[in-house]
């Protein structure tokens, strides 16, 4: 590889747009010494910009870089030429987050004690009809799947869920439907006003077969995606246990989950209201409403949108993430229990990862924090 495409690459690697097969040529740069010392330059240069990690310690940098660049874990990832993508991607996560926690050594590597049961996610979920029975909708075949009144469910080719309404459903009487993904389960849905629904793991969209009336409304466990299609006429809205999110025609994102802190709803284009008993917030784009604990909403205007939808575009984003928030969402999409021995270690976590990686490549966030784990069949075992 001559000396400009290496270049070319290992910029388009330092702003994560690399694709699978130039992650493979630029692990292969790693055996050419001279490309070893251009890697060590440009990655020092990153490592001492402070607008990027806010950081200066030389101890702390030099360890990071040696993480970076170290042969011996690219050349083991180049034994799975499928993962290379995905292993410089993983690398890069550690050691950035790597960088927001004090350095310990000599701790011992993580041990995975049996087989690897614990897979990642993908296009899971059931279907219960008015009627009450089941459809399993990643066993099930493409096309129609069932018939309510005069609205067809269909199967799309492209693995989601399309409501059709035929010519005089307007008049006949309201069904609804529930469409259930199970713990590392996801699965898109295009409501009948066409309204783009992405359902994340282990939630939980209750919705009619046909919108009438005056407005549209569905209600939502867990956490959901919505791009709305605009009706003045009849506003949509999300019921989320007792808060409700109002909007005529946006793109936003409510995550309700049962173990998290807060209930939050963000805004990326449009505009909605947020209610909650007599409060009433209207959201711009870029802020995020949330509703705590204590049942009071406050506003975020510093939101990292593109960390809120990073499942929905198929990727992890930690941002100054705590060990436990990160164990959440890995426990949802890898229907995995995760447990802790003692008291878990105090970590914040930043980067990104896509959601098809192994688990092991995901959980190299935490060995590079020095952060021990072992794996028992379906069980993440945090040691330290």
């Amino acid at each position: 590889m001559d000396q400009q495409r290496f270049s070319a690459l290992l910029e388009k690697y330092l702003s994560e747009d690399l694709s699978r097969e130039e992650a493979a040529r630029l692990l292969d740069s790693l055996e050419n010494e001279e490309m070893r010392q251009q890697w060590e330059e440009a990655i020092g240069a990153l490592l001492a910009n402070r607008s990027v990690h806010g950081l200066s310690d030389p101890a702390r940098m030099q360890a990071v870089r040696k993480s970076i660049t170290a042969r011996p874990a690219f050349r083991i990832r180049k034994i799975l030429p499928y993962a290379a993508a995905a292993a410089v991607a993983a690398l890069a996560i550690a050691g950035l987050a790597y960088l927001f926690r004090p350095v310990r050594v000599n701790a011992p590597v993580a041990k995975h004690t049996s087989p690897l049961q614990v897979m990642p996610g993908g296009n899971k979920a059931v279907l219960t009809l008015a009627d009450g029975s089941h459809i399993t909708l990643d066993s099930a075949g493409n096309g129609a799947i069932a018939s309510q009144g005069n609205v067809q469910v269909v199967k799309t080719g492209s693995g989601q869920l399309a409501y059709n309404a035929g010519s005089g459903s307007a008049g006949s009487e309201v069904s609804y439907n529930v469409l259930s993904t199970p713990r590392g389960g996801q699965y898109k849905v295009i409501l009948p006003d066409g309204t783009e629904v992405w359902l994340n793991a282990a939630s939980t969209l209750r919705f009619p077969t046909a919108f009438t009336g005056k407005a549209r409304e569905v209600q939502l466990n867990g956490e959901a995606y919505f791009e709305v299609a605009r009706n003045e006429q009849m506003p949509f809205s999300v019921k989320v246990k007792d808060m409700e999110v109002q909007v005529l025609g946006t793109h936003f994102n409510v995550m309700a989950y049962h173990d998290e802190r807060s209930i939050q709803t963000t805004l990326l284009e449009g505009a909605v209201n947020v209610r909650h008993g007599g409060e009433r917030v209207r959201l711009a784009p870029g802020q995020q409403a949330r509703l705590g604990a204590e049942g009071r909403v406050t506003v975020n205007n510093n939101v990292d949108v593109e960390e809120v939808v990073a499942w929905k575009n198929g990727y992890f984003h930690f941002n100054r993430e705590s060990l436990e928030g990160v164990m959440r969402q890995v426990s949802r999409w890898y229907d995995a229990e995760v447990t802790y021995e003692g008291q878990g270690p105090v970590r914040e976590f930043g980067g990104k990862i896509s959601r098809s990686s192994s688990i092991t490549e995901v959980l190299k966030i935490l060995e590079m924090t020095k952060v021990q784990y072992r794996i028992e069949g379906k069980k993440i075992i945090i040691t330290q």
